[in-house]
């Protein structure tokens, strides 16, 4: 058995047994984990410094999540622009093709929050082949992204196995995989893996980093072998309170990706998902930090701030223009010009002011 499968069987799947090693009461995070699931594995867990901290706030239940009564489960409207399972057909010329249920670590803020890691996500050869068929029905579909779960949890074997069927497709031009494995588990990233993908080019890896303190040397290895084997790596980050909301945080994240050869390419405002309201910050906030990137590092460290707007509307630019207030709703318009909103969350002040009323009145 490799070692990244040995670190994996040995991951934390209870709040118990990681809260008792830092003096933590796990009962209020028992029940959220029964709803959504926890897995943090050996590797990642070496990566927190405190409770609490930014590492600890991305992997550990927060009681936080069962209190989220503002966002819905599906902001991003993928059921409902999902022709056949488990894939997602949004633009003209992409499909987003999730072909694994399960994670390396369930981040506490995932878009896929509802169903990743639980029964609700059903992945199965049928599925797979389904999408498959799907994708060779429609020519326009020239550029498959494969997600999750993390598509590179595959066994090598069942990854190759896709990867030839897509690229037997004539008119899939170019795949991508969007995976979080070489933050949280960089170990998977082995030669045997990355011959397997540097035999399907064009590939590219969009991967996940949020703060610098997931950069080590275990990481930067694993982005090596990908980058060596003439991969081209992209990094999405997410916009995260008590995470990498300072801008000090995110141009030190941006610098340090770039130093691994890996190409800043979204910052995300939080996704509207049920149980991770606790993670978002305005969209004035994400503004100030891109503000703050700009001109006081390379260009090159600078990527696009966008939020993939509710109820389906795709992935939507903002630049700074110095506006002084947007208001609690955010108007927005995607590429086809049709109008989304998204709510900003209450201001500091004012969700501790909704906070009493809410205590006040059981």
């Amino acid at each position: 058995m490799e070692t990244w499968q040995k670190l994996l069987q040995a991951s934390i799947t209870r709040p118990a047994d990681l809260t008792r090693r830092f003096g933590i009461d796990s009962r209020p995070l028992e029940e959220v984990a029964e709803r959504y699931p926890m897995r943090v594995n050996p590797y990642y867990l070496s990566l927190i410094k405190s409770a609490g901290d930014p590492i600890w706030r991305q992997a550990v239940p927060s009681a936080e999540e069962l209190t989220d009564f503002t966002c819905p489960e599906d902001p991003l409207e993928e059921e409902n622009q999902s022709p056949v399972p488990n894939l997602v057909h949004r633009y003209p010329d992409r499909v987003l093709f999730l072909v694994c249920s399960e994670c390396a670590m369930y981040c506490r803020f995932c878009t896929r929050k509802r169903k990743v890691g639980g029964e609700e996500m059903a992945i199965t050869r049928t599925s797979i082949e389904e999408g498959l068929a799907y994708i060779r029905s429609r020519p326009e579909i020239r550029d498959v992204i494969l997600s999750g779960g993390d598509p590179l949890l595959l066994s090598d074997e069942r990854l190759e196995e896709i990867l030839k069927a897509l690229r037997a497709i004539p008119t899939v031009e170019i795949i991508r995989i969007g995976t979080r494995i070489p933050v949280v588990l960089p170990q998977r990233i082995t030669p045997a893996l990355v011959r397997v993908l540097r035999r399907h080019h064009p590939l590219y890896i969009n991967t996940h980093f949020n703060h610098p303190d997931e950069i080590t040397e275990s990481s930067s290895r694993a982005c090596a072998r990908l980058a060596d084997a003439g991969i081209p790596l992209g990094n999405q980050t997410v916009l995260l309170r008590g995470v990498n909301d300072d801008p000090s945080t995110m141009k030190r994240l941006m610098q340090k990706l770039l130093a691994i050869r890996v190409k800043p390419y979204y910052i995300y405002q939080a996704d509207m998902v049920k149980g991770t309201d606790h993670f978002r910050t305005s969209v004035e906030e994400g503004l100030e930090i891109v503000r703050a990137l700009r001109g006081h590092t390379s260009g090159m460290a600078s990527p696009a701030y966008v939020i993939d707007a509710p109820g389906g509307g795709g992935k939507i630019p903002l630049l700074p223009d110095y506006l002084q207030n947007l208001g609690e709703n955010v108007v927005l318009k995607n590429y086809l010009g049709e109008s989304y909103t998204y709510r900003n969350p209450p201001r500091p002040a004012e969700a501790e002011e909704s906070r009493r009323v809410v205590n006040a009145h059981p």
